[in-house]
């Protein structure tokens, strides 16, 4: 049972990470237009296109993400089968993960990449000692 409460968890951090991709994005924008200086902070901003860097990476590489591995190895390990489990686990794989060829992710994930960017122009990080433009 402990084996399946820590791919439920693994699967938890991954939604985070989806959500903060996503939503670091819509924030960022938004902010910008409204004046929330906190989406101009140089530490978000990078945390925040490593992210979706990472992912574009793996998309490109072929490379399976570790989080979606471990978690299956840890269902392995209690006795599922990988992607069947828990309530919990059940609704966050829902909206994890959807059925569709390799490229359409490649292409989501490098058009999302590439709004990330613009959104560097469009609401400009504040360098140390700088004031945002």
């Amino acid at each position: 049972m402990i084996y399946i409460l820590l791919a439920d968890i693994v699967l938890a951090i991954h939604v985070g990470f989806v959500v903060f991709v996503i939503l670091g994005l819509c924030l960022t924008l938004v902010g910008g237009l409204i004046g929330w200086r906190w989406v101009r902070l140089l530490w978000f901003r990078l945390a925040h296109i490593a992210a979706i860097g990472v992912v574009v990476a793996e998309a490109w590489l072929g490379i399976v993400c570790p989080l979606t591995r471990w978690e299956n190895q840890l269902r392995a390990a209690g006795g599922e089968a990988g992607y069947e489990g828990t309530f919990m686990s059940h609704w966050l794989r829902a909206f994890l993960y959807w059925d569709a060829p390799a490229w359409v992710f490649t292409a989501a994930y490098t058009g999302f990449f590439l709004l990330v960017v613009a959104s560097w122009v469009l609401v400009r990080p504040e360098w140390r000692g700088a004031k945002p433009t």
